[in-house]
Order: C-alpha cells, then structure tokens, then sequence
C-alpha cells in the first residue's frame, strides 16, 4: 500500500535531497532541485528527453558530483541499478552476486547471496549463465546487485524500458516488494502510466526544473478541464502532458 501523508511526515526521511545543480558548460541540466524519499516510499522522476531524470539519480548515487546543493546519505549508503546492466553475461547468476557482494565488501557474502537468490524467486537459476535468462529475469539480478548491501535507497534507471508486459509486472511486484520491506524506491521512467501505478509520489522534472511533486491524482488535480470538459483529462498520460503544456513546456 502506498505510505500514507501521515507516515511520512512522522517518518525521518531516507533520503533528502536539498538545492542540487548540475551545469555542463553552459547548459544547466539541474536547477535548485530539492525533495525527501520516505522509508518504504516509491518515487517516480518523470519529464521529457533531456528534463535531467539520469542527471538527478546518478548525483543521488554519487556517480556525479553537484555544482551545488547537497544529499543526505553518502553513496555507499544507496544502491544503484543504472539503464544498461552492469552484471556479466558469461558468469552464473550466483557468481555476479557472489562478485559483486565482495566488491561491495559485505560481511557474510555467501549468506547474502543465498538471501538475494530467494528474495528473486532466481535459486532455482542460481547456476544458470546470466545470457541465457530472460530480460525480466537479468534485470531482476541487475537489480539485486544494487540490494547487496541491503541499502536504505534504491536508485532505478528506467529500469523496465527493455521489458515486456509480463515481465515488466513481475519486476514490479518484486520492486514493491523491496518497498515493503522499508526501502526507499526512487526511479526514472518514461512512461508516465507506469509511474502512476506504481508510485507513491512522481517528481516533475523539466529543462532541470523540479515544477511538482505529489501524487499523480493531485498532479491531474491542477491541470485547467480543457473546452468544455467540466471533469477535466480523463487519463494521468494527457493530464501530465497538459501540465507540462500550462507551464511551457
């Protein structure tokens, strides 16, 4: 169930993000951006190409460093799941998290392995070569290499963009899963009705700007009832892309 407002305003925040700009040049591809993710909340970054989603998650995960502004938790404190997989073909599912829970230096690697194969629904695969899985199944080791450490945050780059329905639900439900299990979710999307469905909050980014940050009902909630429909858009899709038209965009 998504976090209540309640929860969250009683609940410290997980991660806190406060004044982050990022210039290239220049081009500012990150304006004063600020939020907090609460404990167990998922949230989704959405905007058009170029808004600075990627920018944002990868100064989140201390991939980047800002030009400005600042993050709560260090970047060992946060898991990361970039766009393009970072496992390894030719290697069993087990060896990459038996690779990388030693990278990340973990205690106890092959307990957290075996912990990790079973919170996948993967150890009836855990001998398999990771190129003969299917892409639903390499992306959900992908992203239990960022869960190694059993981090606080989750950081997801698109992270079903390469997925069919099938496996896209099943990616899902294991990434609420983690929600359940406290972890603050944040992650990109470009689909906007994948946002609305999965997360508890979605952030507007556009041209670096951070323009809202609510629930996908109270974003649609602000959007002008075009002509002469009282209701207003009857889809989260067409309210967003509205919203975005009103501000210029």
């Amino acid at each position: 169930m998504p976090t209540s407002v309640a929860t969250q305003r009683a609940t410290p925040a997980a991660l806190a993000a406060s004044g982050l700009t990022k210039r290239y040049g220049e081009r500012v591809a990150l304006r004063e951006v600020s939020f907090a993710a609460a404990p167990g909340e998922l949230v989704a970054i959405i905007g058009p190409n170029g808004a600075g989603k990627t920018t944002l998650l990868s100064i989140l995960a201390g991939i980047q460093r800002p030009d400005a502004g600042a993050v709560t938790r260090p970047p060992r404190e946060i898991g990361w799941v970039p766009q393009q997989p970072a496992v390894y073909s030719k290697l069993s599912v087990a060896e990459n998290l038996r690779l990388f829970a030693r990278l990340e230096k973990v205690a106890d690697p092959d307990a957290v392995v075996a912990r990790m194969l079973e919170q996948t629904g993967l150890a009836a695969r855990a001998g398999d070569e990771l190129g003969t899985l299917s892409g639903g199944n390499r992306q959900r080791v992908n992203i239990a290499v960022g869960l190694l450490a059993e981090p606080p945050v989750l950081l997801l780059d698109e992270p079903s963009s390469s997925l069919d329905p099938r496996q896209r639900a099943r990616l899902w439900e294991f990434v609420r899963g983690q929600a359940e299990r406290g972890t603050a979710v944040i992650f990109s999307t470009h689909d906007v009705q994948e946002a609305e469905r999965h997360a508890d909050r979605v952030l507007v980014l556009a041209d670096g700007e951070l323009l809202f940050a609510g629930s996908a009902r109270e974003l649609a909630a602000t959007v002008q009832p075009a002509g002469g429909d009282v209701a207003g858009p009857q889809d989260f899709e067409t309210a967003f892309v509205q919203f975005l038209r009103e501000r210029g965009h």
